[in-house]
């Protein structure tokens, strides 16, 4: 890609893909250019009527929509033989739709690593020896975890306004359990999922707290290589208090990564 520019094109022009649609506009990446915007509901400039359209006109599609554009869109995009970097990495514990990106034949799968770094000490930690045990702890505005199947209790205990209540833990369990649960929360998890022991064996503890006001990680690993400990502090989206900010930043250094390959951190 180092000859010619990079052109991207945006399934989903919400939270995240919004950012990305402006700051790519705005020329913040070198060397990449917006070629195109799906979105069933908002209108772009650069508005596309399909996934065809978009597709023609990219070298890479950036999936930011969710789980089901992912379902919908993902395969095709690789089979046609263009690029495909997705954010929705939580839709990945679905395990048939996993497997249909992953064998799809034609353009190149990318995951964005997201809200979370370190992934690269624990995959390295993993070559030493198989970890054994990973966790991951985050901690979210408590009305942004609300869900409709939780009991009149919980749904009570994360409506408190009062910035000194307690903290409510809200899920422990598996990754893929997490994923299925909490989808719009799932990708930070899904992504240290694949990074390293997988959907079922990663731990996850999901924490409402009444007076958080960003979005805490702080994850734990231990194997043969030794003991981690790596907490990250992020700020939330303003249009999406579910989401950190920065995972749209995020997409834009993957994309600036894939315009310049033989330039990064190995």
């Amino acid at each position: 890609m180092l000859g010619k520019g990079l052109r991207v094109g945006l399934i989903g022009c919400g939270a995240i893909g919004s950012v990305v649609a402006g700051e790519l506009s705005a020329g913040a990446v070198d060397g990449v250019a917006l070629s195109g915007v799906l979105d069933p509901v908002v209108e772009h400039s650069l508005s596309v009527a399909n996934i065809s359209e978009l597709i023609r006109s990219s070298d890479v599609v950036v999936e930011a929509a969710g789980h089901q554009a992912l379902r919908q869109y993902g395969e095709k995009v690789r089979e046609s033989g263009t690029d495909l970097l997705v954010v929705s990495i939580g839709a990945l514990s679905d395990q048939a739709l996993e497997a249909d990106l992953r064998q799809a034949s034609g353009g190149r799968l990318y995951l964005c690593t997201g809200a979370i770094g370190g992934f690269d000490i624990l995959r390295a930690a993993m070559l030493l020896g198989q970890l054994d045990e990973v966790r991951i702890t985050s901690t979210k505005p408590a009305k942004v975890l609300k869900r409709s199947w939780m009991d009149k209790s919980l749904l009570d205990a994360l409506d408190e306004a009062d910035d000194n209540a307690a903290s409510v833990v809200v899920f422990e369990g598996t990754a893929r359990q997490a994923s299925a649960k909490f989808p719009e929360s799932a990708n930070v998890t899904a992504t240290l999922s694949l990074a390293t022991l997988g959907f079922d064996e990663v731990k996850v503890t999901l924490i409402g707290d009444p007076a958080a006001t960003g979005v805490r990680h702080l994850v734990t690993a231990t194997g043969a290589a030794g003991s981690y400990e790596l907490s990250f502090a992020n700020v939330a989206s303003s249009a999406n208090p579910r989401t950190s900010a920065v995972t749209a930043y995020s997409v834009l250094r993957a994309l600036g990564d894939i315009r310049r390959p033989s330039v990064g951190f190995l």
